[in-house]
């Protein structure tokens, strides 16, 4: 049970596997208010920065679930690194489905909302773990300018310029689902620049450790690739937020 081995590769460097930096996470953690003792459910939750970087500023307690083997150890490697191993839990496991034995103040997605088949089955299935008076967090992509043609939104690695709306859509179509949003951080081309750039260094490194490694095709066709896929497309129209709602 793993995620697709590129992303393990190119993203093994990354405490953060999407394009908010820490600085913004931490500032999305003090907009939140969380209070000493807040049970934090993270689905999708990598090598665990958000669960433990508030367990340390805010006294927050986590739980993370992740399918990827490598980002759960980086997780919890993360945790002793900070002090913070008895506040907060990682799991390697399947995140679609999971619900919260106990329920939880935070239940968040950040970027991984296809475990629940997008969005709004994402949102349904972390209310099952909310407690009532609980934020829901769901980090997700909204274009930025609309592509003029679906070429363009597959250069994004979107399916259809339909996969995502533009940021007044999106925040209405939380409002459609019965939710008020409460808080949003966004990303900025910095903070995309950092979550994909910093992949080419570590897939470059990876490629000059393991060069007779059967995968090595396959890195080395992202790498040459990437750059000027992201900086033509990605950089351009794609925005990504994180969005805080409760319900009506």
């Amino acid at each position: 049970m793993d995620i697709p081995r590129i992303f393990n590769i190119s993203e093994s460097a990354h405490r953060i596997h999407n394009p908010i930096t820490p600085e913004k996470l931490a500032t999305l953690g003090a907009a939140l208010r969380l209070e000493s003792g807040t049970r934090v459910l993270d689905l999708g939750s990598g090598s665990g920065e958000m669960l433990c970087t508030w367990a340390r500023d805010h006294g927050v307690i986590g739980t993370g679930i992740d399918l990827s083997p490598l980002f759960t150890a980086q997780a919890r490697r993360r945790a002793e690194e900070l002090g913070v191993a008895d506040r907060v839990k990682f799991t390697h496991g399947d995140a679609a489905g999971y619900v919260s034995e106990e329920k939880v103040g935070v239940a968040a997605c950040l970027g991984a909302t296809w475990i629940a088949g997008g969005a709004v089955g994402t949102i349904a299935l972390l209310a099952r773990s909310l407690r009532a008076g609980g934020i829901l967090l769901i980090g997700e992509p909204y274009w930025r300018q609309l592509p003029a043609t679906e070429a363009v939104a597959k250069g994004c690695l979107a399916n259809s310029i339909a996969d995502f709306l533009m940021l007044p859509g999106l925040l209405a179509s939380f409002g459609d689902l019965g939710y008020d949003v409460v808080e949003m951080v966004l990303a900025d081309q910095d903070g995309w620049d950092r979550y994909e750039a910093a992949k080419w260094l570590t897939m470059r490194q990876w490629l000059e450790a393991n060069p007779d490694d059967a995968f090595a095709k396959e890195v080395r066709a992202n790498l040459t690739s990437e750059p000027e896929r992201y900086a033509a497309y990605t950089r351009e129209y794609l925005g990504w937020g994180v969005f805080a709602l409760m319900p009506r």
